[in-house]
């Protein structure tokens, strides 16, 4: 007999050896939404994970992060098989996240039309009514290659290659095979809630709300967000770079410090071309005179707002800095969250009376006194920090609330230049498997706080759900409203975070939540070849995570 210790409502029992989860889920009596996976000894598996040994299992509804992936892949694959099912040389691609949905390419030999997506959706249904199961298929990594060599599927092929695994993994649903990472729900019966939109050159592929999965989540107008995606990715063509395949190939053939060059270039080029847009509006009659950056947590907005000053200076204009971490209020003033914890992330953290004063002398001409805020004291200081913003000279404010318009609602719109700055990672696994964006700056943040902060990834991990509720309600719905978007990430940059932060994500112990995350990004990374920072630049926007900057933080 093999026990199961349901860490849902903390209660036993024992089964006979050979099972799956889902023959045991029912036994349990859970009070939640029907699951679509499991942390089995903290470690994600699907529900036909079969179970020999002794298990600690908890079983994951949408409101898990872990569940919501699970089900968006096999929504994706639901809509392929429709697609190829309707479009036999048709093709889909699961490209990148907008729009609190995916965006998701479809290639049918003309542009697709209202009236394919309505096809698509309908022969989807089916797919899901059919309740189809979701097979999921070891073997030799050669077997795989020649499955998806024989379906044209060279992207799948690249990867799989370039990984050097002997065994591999990869799914049926029906006769139609695919290669995901990560695990499936049990069959497409599944998939109860979804929509598909006339987006671009395919659909926008809508899921659950995560906070309520009775419902898809709201869809948020993301042009903008959009169209940085569209860049970056017509830049991958031009190099010939669009998967994590397509990398390692090129790594493996000695073209590393040509991609990191290239890569540092684009964003070098994308920098320059802010500050000659700040510089032209500043010479058309249109007085700028406070640039305001925002951009979720390990976004690099530091680095950014540095370099950024640099150009401006090259464009003859000269940037003084103000952070708005230096305006909180005094401790015991901070608001709190739901769990009776100092909120330091909500907007009304900050001092705004003080801050709307002295932002307001500024542009009088006037010279004030800087604050400087004491975080082990929870107090600001004054310490004789004097500014004075004359004629030629550009204030430059950097904190997560730049953006939200009521920080500066008593100021003309025409002297301001919103910047949202975020790592929207753009190179994707392979055709059908994207890289969250969240992984990329959660990978950057873990390596920092271990490196500066003395934090463990575990506590950092810990903490990452508190930090992405904030971004949720104080960041995100401000990103749009930017003069400009500045994507941060780089195309080589998780192939030479992969040997720093793995022995860190290494300490985190098997017995704590989690592993399970730990464990997660460690597959991943083993997905990436290795390179190392001999030839990134010191003023590389990475550096600020990984060391050797030639600026001062």
């Amino acid at each position: 007999m093999v026990e199961i210790f349901c860490k849902n409502n903390n209660t036993s029992k024992k089964f006979k050896a050979g099972f799956t989860l889902l023959d045991i889920v029912e036994e349990f009596n859970l009070d939640i939404k029907r699951p679509i996976c499991a942390l089995v000894n903290n470690k994600v598996e699907g529900l036909s994970y079969t179970v020999f040994k002794n298990k600690d299992v908890e079983f994951l509804d949408l409101h898990s992060s872990d569940a919501l992936r699970a089900y968006s892949r096999a929504l994706f694959f639901v809509l392929n098989k429709a697609v190829l099912d309707l479009f036999h040389k048709g093709s889909t691609e699961m490209a990148n996240p907008v729009s609190k949905g995916i965006y998701c390419p479809i290639h049918i030999g003309k542009k697709i039309s209202e009236t394919d997506v309505k096809l698509i959706k309908e022969r989807m249904t089916e797919i899901i009514d059919a309740k189809m199961p979701f097979v999921r298929h070891k073997c030799h990594t050669s077997k795989a290659i020649e499955i998806f060599s024989s379906a044209g599927r060279q992207d799948a092929v690249n990867l799989l290659k370039s990984t050097g695994q002997i065994y591999s993994n990869y799914y049926t649903l029906g006769d139609l095979a695919d290669y995901f990472f990560g695990c499936m729900p049990p069959d497409t019966g599944y998939l109860t809630l979804f929509d598909i939109e006339l987006c671009e050159e395919g659909v926008l592929m809508r899921v659950p709300d995560k906070n309520n999965p009775d419902r898809l989540d709201d869809k948020v107008k993301q042009v903008k967000m959009f169209e940085v995606f569209r860049e970056h990715h017509s830049w991958q063509k031009i190099l010939g770079i669009s998967t994590v395949g397509d990398f390692n190939t090129a790594c493996k053939n000695g073209a590393t410090t040509a991609l990191i060059n290239v890569a540092e270039a684009l964003q070098t080029k994308k920098i320059v071309h802010i500050a000659d847009t700040i510089l032209s509006k500043h010479q058309s009659g249109t007085n700028i005179k406070i640039i305001l950056i925002s951009g979720p947590s390990s976004s690099g907005k530091t680095t950014f707002s540095k370099r950024l000053q640099i150009q401006l200076m090259a464009n003859g204009l000269t940037p003084k800095v103000i952070s708005l971490d230096n305006y909180f209020v005094e401790r015991e003033q901070t608001p709190k969250d739901s769990d009776g914890n100092w909120d330091y992330e909500s907007f009304y953290a900050l001092d705004l009376n003080l801050f709307h004063e002295q932002i307001n002398d500024l542009l009088k001409g006037k010279s004030i006194e800087l604050p400087t805020f004491n975080f082990a004291l929870g107090t600001k200081e004054y310490l004789g920090n004097k500014m004075t913003l004359n004629n030629n000279e550009i204030l430059i404010m950097e904190g997560i609330h730049a953006l939200n318009p009521l920080l500066t609602s008593n100021m003309p719109d025409n002297i301001k230049f919103l910047i949202y700055v975020s790592a929207l990672t753009s190179i994707r696994l392979d055709n059908h498997n994207y890289i969250h964006s969240t992984d990329n700056r959660l990978l950057r943040r873990i390596l920092r706080d271990y490196k500066y902060r003395g934090y463990s990834a575990c506590q950092t991990i810990s903490r990452w759900p508190s930090v992405r509720a904030g971004e949720d309600k104080w960041i995100f719905p401000f990103q749009e409203n930017a003069d400009a978007m500045f994507n941060s990430a780089l195309l080589f940059e998780i192939a030479l975070l992969k040997d720093l932060i793995d022995p860190i994500l290494s300490q985190v112990p098997e017995d704590q939540p989690e592993y399970s995350e730990a464990h997660r990004l460690r597959n991943f990374l083993k997905l990436f070849i290795s390179i190392t920072d001999r030839n990134l630049p010191p003023t590389s926007l990475l550096r600020e995570f990984i060391g050797g900057s030639s600026f001062k933080y």
